[in-house]
């Protein structure tokens, strides 16, 4: 499937999703963005939004700016925050504050030398966090990219390739036939 069978793939009440991922994908559609962070982040997004085909197309799209060993960099970032976005959304939102002052005792290595540059990962990272709704990653990682010399508007950027590739996965979902 490729991202054009996608959007064909979109319900006609989901036309503006169909006009945003054309928007978001385009290499001039994420301000403060470079072509191959739009595509981590657009990677990262479907995986974590949990839906085959969609992303198997994004993998397909990604082929021409990022290479193998990059792809699994996204995907290691991926992993990482399908399990800190839960732990650190736990300390945070449970009211007993004394959760937050213990160590993790998780293991992180790879975010100290991903497969992809350091700001492509923490981007991917972002996006991850934004679908998975884990405020105290989403601040973290943000403040990273900051220091990386990434945008408010590279941020809101990620935010907004996270929203539509999000919004298309659960689109997808719900409009697939329940034989």
């Amino acid at each position: 499937m490729t991202l054009d069978d996608i959007k064909n793939a979109l319900p006609d009440y989901a036309k503006d999703l169909r006009l945003n991922l054309d928007s978001v994908l385009a290499d001039s559609g994420a301000p403060g963005l470079d072509a191959r962070q739009i595509r981590a982040v657009a990677l990262a997004s479907a995986i974590g939004a949990r839906h085959i085909p969609l992303t198997r197309a994004i993998e397909a799209f990604v082929s021409d700016r990022l290479d193998p060993a990059e792809c699994d960099g996204v995907r290691s970032a991926v992993a990482m925050m399908a399990m800190t976005n839960l732990y650190y959304r736990f300390t945070h939102l449970v009211s007993n504050e004394e959760y937050q002052t213990l160590r993790t005792s998780l293991r992180m290595n790879v975010m100290a030398r991903p497969s992809i540059d350091k700001a492509a990962f923490e981007a991917a990272s972002l996006a991850v966090s934004v679908v998975n709704g884990c405020g105290a990653c989403m601040d973290s990682h943000e403040k990273v990219l900051r220091q990386h010399g990434i945008s408010a508007q590279g941020v809101q950027s990620i935010a907004r390739i996270a929203a539509v590739v999000h919004a298309v996965a659960v689109t997808l979902e719900q409009a697939a036939p329940t034989g």
